[in-house]
């Protein structure tokens, strides 16, 4: 049975109440299959509203060095869409926040669409994060994701004209993930200047949620982004945290300030 009822408010609505959404990523099965039924709780406990679990995958075209090399990793641990999904039924058994499926289009079109959004609802998954799929080629998966209650997120570079804003704005449930700056995942020294106008630009389109991923690496890059978004999203500075301190002492101090800096 799913663990959502019917006509509830989903657990990424309930994520945005109130106050701006921390947002975290980690691959599964990185650094081993483990670590994310350990981390998971302790974000949850540290101040993340949310998690994106990465599904590993060969070809992964939008992220930097850092994530290319925890699926590549993750891959040689023997991690598969199946053990993402297991990895998940058991997490939604520990924490109540939502929790994300992150990954590229082709493993969850081998695996069956309509298969793998079934066994996502009956694992706790509260939506998908599809980076290589856009509203124009979504319409199968957005059906299958509607009869699960699962949401189907997209994103919006800053380089997306009024059109695809729209486009995306129509099609997007949960939250709208915008990305601060053309280009691939990984943390940077500063997000790009005209972050605040894209924002704008999005907000007269839709009245989602808008969090804002890719670079963020810091207390003050997301105390910028939460200035103007409703969500922050920190992926590839916590991997490399990870890789450097398996106590996670360092991971959580990393959360701590992001949670302070962005309120």
């Amino acid at each position: 049975m799913s663990t959502r009822q019917a006509g509830a408010q989903s657990r990424i609505a309930q994520a945005f109440e109130g106050h701006k959404a921390l947002i975290a990523y980690l691959t599964v099965g990185y650094p081993k299959l483990e670590t994310c039924l350990e981390l998971v709780p302790r974000l949850e406990e540290w101040g993340v509203d949310m998690v994106e679990l990465g599904i590993p995958f060969s070809d992964p075209l939008a992220d930097g060095s850092t994530i290319q090399e925890a699926s590549f990793h993750a891959l040689q641990n023997g991690i598969t869409p199946q053990k993402c999904l297991e990895t998940t039924g058991k997490l939604r058994r520990k924490v109540s926040i939502p929790l994300l499926f992150m990954g590229y289009y082709n493993p969850i079109l081998n695996y069956g669409l309509e298969a793998f959004c079934h066994t996502s609802e009956m694992a706790g998954v509260d939506g998908f994060v599809v980076p290589d799929l856009t509203p124009d080629e979504g319409a199968e998966l957005e059906a299958a994701t509607q009869r699960h209650r699962l949401d189907l997120i997209y994103l919006l570079a800053p380089n997306s004209s009024d059109s695809r804003i729209k486009l995306v704005a129509d099609h997007s449930r949960g939250f709208i993930y915008l990305v601060s700056l053309t280009g691939v995942t990984g943390a940077r020294q500063q997000l790009a200047a005209g972050l605040e106008d894209f924002v704008v630009r999005v907000r007269a389109k839709t009245d989602l949620p808008l969090a804002i991923g890719f670079g963020i690496s810091g207390p003050e890059q997301a105390k910028r982004a939460a200035a103007v978004a409703d969500g922050v999203i920190v992926g590839s500075r916590l991997i490399q945290l990870i890789k450097e301190d398996s106590s996670y002492g360092k991971v959580k101090e990393f959360i701590t300030r992001l949670r302070q800096a962005i309120g």
